[in-house]
């Protein structure tokens, strides 16, 4: 694992920041939009920014300018895209999206007010809701049973045996309701196009003598567009088949593909304790403001930090590239909250910050306080490099949240 490339002056502008804090960053926004914004224009297809991901209003009007819309997770993150995501962009027919395993009637009664499409996990559910859904497009959630994910991302695996998403083959008719109008399918996790081409082919075989009778397919999410390597063409080249072949609308719904490489978290080292190495405690956590680097689990870039081989620097044989190794770990009381073992060209003291990449993604919108722990602020960089505080978090956003 290498560092990303951060220019002096805005490692000067982040390491100025007061901690901790979450930083996004406009500039390389930009970067992964205009890709999206290519394979739009080159392939027809239309690009949603998938909430669950990254849902911070600060950059709706940033993002809106590219994308055709979002997809909702439930009712909450549907009203926060009609609220703030389409009213940043009025000019533009920006569409709503809403999946759920299940749907509440009181939330489906308010979803129909403001999404344009909605996707239905199970026949049952299908049949509760449609007769709300008069004016929407009506999808379903199919499962091709294609595994492609790797071991270390099992539990995100939608195709695993006893999976609950999506309905497979064997349950549907020979035909489909009038209703529904369009397929959709998730089934990838930080993955590149091949993947997405054998799932395809899985979903086409399975489930193509459907697609006479549908508007549009939705290939879903964990499209690693935004990552250094992915093989752009080849994904223009699959949707511009899909849609001259079928004369079907397709549909992306990335998140880290939208927000890959923006965001930082930036961190003081409060104290040093040793163990066997070196271990940095930092005012800020894993398991409260970044969670999948416990959940899945991953280590994150550090910038100017180098990966420790098997992530852990006390396993026999490990011989250090770099002179410093250190432990990054937090403040709370939970033994396991640690960042990782990471080698260092230079010493890191009390009261040095350290900057920690890629935190865009499915970190803001899985913070939590436990143990109390202050949620960072967010702030975001702009191009012009300029730094707009967004929001601050205090005391009372702890206490509220408890009841």
């Amino acid at each position: 694992m290498k560092f990303y490339n951060i220019s002096q002056a805005k490692e000067n502008i982040l390491k100025a920041i007061p901690t901790p804090s979450y930083v996004l960053d406009e500039e390389n926004l930009i970067v992964n939009l205009e890709r999206l914004k290519h394979i739009q224009d080159a392939s027809g297809a239309k690009v949603l920014l998938a909430q669950k991901c990254f849902s911070t209003t600060a950059l709706y009007p940033v993002i809106a300018k590219y994308l055709w819309g979002t997809v909702a997770s439930g009712l909450y993150e549907a009203r926060l895209a009609h609220e703030e995501f389409h009213a940043a962009e009025p000019t533009k027919k920006l569409e709503n999206h809403v999946f759920e395993p299940a749907y509440r009637h009181e939330d489906m009664v308010e979803l129909v007010k403001m999404c344009d499409h909605i996707v239905f996990n199970s026949w049952a559910q299908f049949h509760k809701h449609k007769d709300l859904c008069r004016g929407v497009s009506i999808g379903l959630r199919i499962n091709p049973e294609c595994s492609t994910q790797s071991a270390a991302h099992a539990i995100y695996d939608p195709c695993a045996p006893g999976s609950r998403l999506g309905i497979r083959l064997e349950d549907m008719p020979e035909q489909l309701p009038p209703e529904v109008e369009g397929l959709h399918m998730h089934t990838l996790c930080e993955q590149p196009v091949d993947d997405l081409l054998v799932t395809f082919k899985a979903f086409e075989e399975k489930f193509g003598k459907y697609f006479a009778q549908l508007k549009w397919l939705n290939l879903g999410g964990g499209h690693h567009i935004a990552q250094d390597g992915y093989d752009v063409e080849r994904l223009i080249k699959l949707l511009q088949y899909i849609q001259d072949t079928y004369k079907l609308q397709v549909y992306l719904e990335p998140g880290e593909g939208v927000v890959l490489k923006s965001g930082f978290v930036v961190t003081e080292v409060m104290d040093k304790v040793h163990n066997g190495l070196d271990i940095l405690i930092l005012d800020t956590s894993a398991a409260c403001h970044f969670s999948d680097v416990i959940e899945e689990p991953y280590r994150p870039p550090i910038f100017k930090g180098y990966d420790v081989p098997e992530g852990n620097a006390l396993l026999p044989g490990f011989k250090p590239e770099h002179p410093y190794v250190y432990r990054l770990s937090s403040m709370t009381c939970l033994a396991g909250d640690v960042i990782g073992d990471y080698q260092f060209d230079e010493p890191i003291e009390v009261g040095d910050k350290l900057i920690i990449e890629d935190m865009a993604i499915y970190s803001i919108v899985k913070a939590n306080t436990f143990n109390g722990m202050p949620l960072p602020a967010i702030r975001v960089l702009r191009s012009d490099g300029t730094v707009e505080l967004v929001r601050s978090f205090g005391y009372e956003d702890f206490k509220y949240r408890l009841g």
